[in-house]
């Protein structure tokens, strides 16, 4: 019926679960300079499962995050750390496209404290131009105003790749992003040079109502919700780390369930993010083909 494409899950939060150890301030950055070869067994697992995408594991590797941890001369390494377990697991698996994840600067979910344009975009430029050369397109996660859209889209597009620009909305209601502004605002920042427009790190019940709107534009959108309770602006109050979240009870068939609706809306990229891991995309991947669906 449809060519979809298929995302892998999470990778941070899948990280630190297989870990076990207690998350740090540099999150899965810390993971993956702890435990060599885990970003690539948690890729092979996604690729494995169905997935024809490997997100790199540099979401939040950004010169900020790094500050006063003692790794700011590593910036660059963690790059192509990531990049190489990236490529090792598409090399082993024998086929798939690689994602560069670009996160937010500073922190998730706070678009009150991201930083004025002069100051971001560089920043974004600088990673997307370290990541360009390995990967297949540029994946902007968790966009959470329309400022930080703005930032992200027009340092990520000087790498020279397609831009994929994905937005987190209030988990109460899909129609505003985290920042409180209207999604519909993001549809013209997009058609000045993504690729591709969807939604990502939100409550998969908020992202009917953000596909609703999405599938008017004329960029290709998609979606890929997070099992977390949800992150209410009462929540975000408190400032809180990724420490401070939790996972959800959301099997593996309850995922796929919401993501054929999004699929029936419109979407034409799906998978999962943060508390979303193999066992949900591979129940994904069967609900897709047995809905006449094929998976590119």
């Amino acid at each position: 019926m449809t060519d979809i494409t298929l995302l892998d899950g999470g990778m941070g939060q899948e990280l630190v679960h297989r870990a076990g150890d207690a998350p740090t301030p540099l999150w899965s950055t810390q993971v993956m300079i702890d435990h060599p070869g885990l970003v690539q067994q948690v890729h092979a697992d996604y690729f494995a499962a169905g997935s024809t995408i490997a997100t790199t594991n540099t979401y939040a590797v950004h010169r900020d995050r790094l500050d006063g941890t003692g790794m700011e001369a590593q910036f660059e390494a963690l790059h192509a750390c990531a990049l190489r377990e990236a490529q090792a697991a598409r090399d082993a698996h024998g086929s798939g496209r690689i994602a560069g994840s670009i996160g937010p600067l500073i922190a998730s979910y706070r678009p009150d404290i991201h930083p004025k344009q002069d100051i971001s975009v560089p920043l974004y430029a600088e990673i997307a131009q370290i990541l360009a050369p390995a990967c297949d397109l540029i994946l902007c996660e968790t966009v959470a105003s329309l400022a930080h859209a703005r930032a992200v889209l027009d340092g990520a597009k000087q790498a020279g790749k397609p831009v994929w620009l994905s937005i987190t909305v209030d988990d109460r209601d899909g129609r505003r992003l985290r920042s409180g502004e209207p999604v519909g605002g993001i549809l013209p920042i997009a058609n000045e040079g993504a690729s591709a427009v969807l939604v990502n790190c939100s409550a998969p019940e908020a992202i009917h109502a953000t596909l609703a709107i999405l599938s008017r534009g004329p960029l290709p959108c998609g979606a890929y919700a997070n099992g977390f309770g949800r992150i209410t602006a009462e929540f975000l109050e408190d400032k809180p780390t990724v420490a401070a979240l939790h996972s959800r009870d959301l099997s593996p068939a309850a995922y796929a369930t919401h993501a054929l609706r999004w699929v029936d809306a419109g979407a034409t990229i799906v998978g999962g993010c943060c508390e979303v891991g193999p066992a949900h995309i591979r129940a994904l991947a069967d609900a897709l083909r047995a809905a006449g669906h094929t998976i590119v």
